[in-house]
């Protein structure tokens, strides 16, 4: 019984990755976005991605402190276009240029030990 006491607790504290900051009468295209356990490097490549979005006023992070594991992520939209849409279209395209990085590294990869191979015989 007191392990699942304790897995219950665990589960408890974990906090949540993601959460939204919305001042008082602002539109959904306006929003700071809190994510935990983040740096620079998710920042600054997921504000690139953002950014190359016409429909971005404004797009720019923050790290609050540097030992926090934190950064707010704000994003303004034109047009009316929630901020949310824009923020998961930005998180897409930067998956889809990491994995097409990805596979262009491990088949140069694959490429270059072929040759290492065929230089040893």
């Amino acid at each position: 019984m007191a392990g699942a006491g304790a897995a219950a607790g665990a589960g408890a504290e974990r906090k949540a990755q993601l959460e939204t900051v919305q001042a008082d009468g602002a539109d959904e295209g306006c929003v700071t976005f809190v994510l935990h356990g983040e740096d620079h490097t998710l920042g600054n490549s997921l504000r690139y991605m953002v950014m190359k979005n016409p429909d971005v006023e404004f797009c720019g992070y923050s790290i609050t402190h540097p030992s926090e594991s934190k950064i707010n992520f704000r994003i303004q939209t034109r047009g009316g276009i929630p901020a949310t849409e824009i923020l998961c279209k930005g998180l897409n395209d930067l998956s889809n240029a990491s994995k097409h990085v990805l596979q262009t590294f491990e088949a140069q990869v694959k490429e270059f030990r072929l040759k290492q191979g065929e230089a040893m015989e």
